[in-house]
Order: C-alpha cells, then structure tokens, then sequence
C-alpha cells in the first residue's frame, strides 16, 4: 500500500470503494456508498445517512495530497459510522477491513488480480 501524499488516481479509488464496500456487506455491514472529494472545503471526511428503513449513506473523503492510510482510514472509519458499530464491533471490523485490503493488494502484487466473473440469467 502507498503511503506517500499524493492523490489517488479515479481509478484507485474506485478500486479501494469496491474492496471496502464488498467487504463490509461479506461481514454483513451496510456499504455506503464512496465519493471524492468532500463538498465542504478544508474537511477531510463527510457522511450523509439517508433516512429509512434500511442503512444507506455517502462517504465523501479528500484524496488530494493526503497519505493513501489516512484515505482508508476515512473510508474505513465511513462504515464504521454508518453502521453505527459499538466500541468492540467498530474495532473487529476495523481490523478485518485493514486485513482485507491487505490480501488484496497482496494478491494484486503477486498477478492474482483475475476479475470475477459474474454471470447474469
């Protein structure tokens, strides 16, 4: 993972939405939805939850010139918020979140970034 400041590309950012997202709805967590930049300047993170009778929200983060842990912490940290997690479930998922993009870009590393095939009846 890059730590370095300099701005995602649309494209790694879209990537970091999809992997964060599906991970939280295999762990059985609404996904908000991933957006950049935030619409309020000089504010790195914003959320907006959406009222009824299912959890939905968008996270809006600022990629721009900030390290790419503190983006994913951002995101991470969305989930965690719309989800509403208590201490000790906010910090499981958390981890599992960190673990999983981990795996991934371990896997993007080693040439194991085959698409998944979804087939449409």
């Amino acid at each position: 993972m890059r730590t370095d400041p300099s701005s995602l590309t649309t494209v790694e950012f879209a990537a970091l939405a999809r992997s964060i997202a599906s991970t939280a709805r295999q762990l059985g967590l609404a996904a908000p939805g991933f957006r950049c930049p935030t619409r309020i300047l000089g504010v790195d993170r914003t959320m907006r939850r959406f009222s009824g009778d299912e959890v939905a929200g968008i996270v809006a983060v600022n990629v721009k010139d900030r390290p790419l842990a503190a983006v994913v912490a951002d995101m991470i940290e969305g989930v965690v918020m719309l989800n509403q997690l208590q201490p000790t479930h906010a910090a499981q998922v958390r981890g599992a979140l960190w673990n999983s993009l981990e795996h991934t870009s371990a896997d993007t590393r080693h040439g194991n970034d085959h698409p998944t095939t979804a087939h449409v009846a």
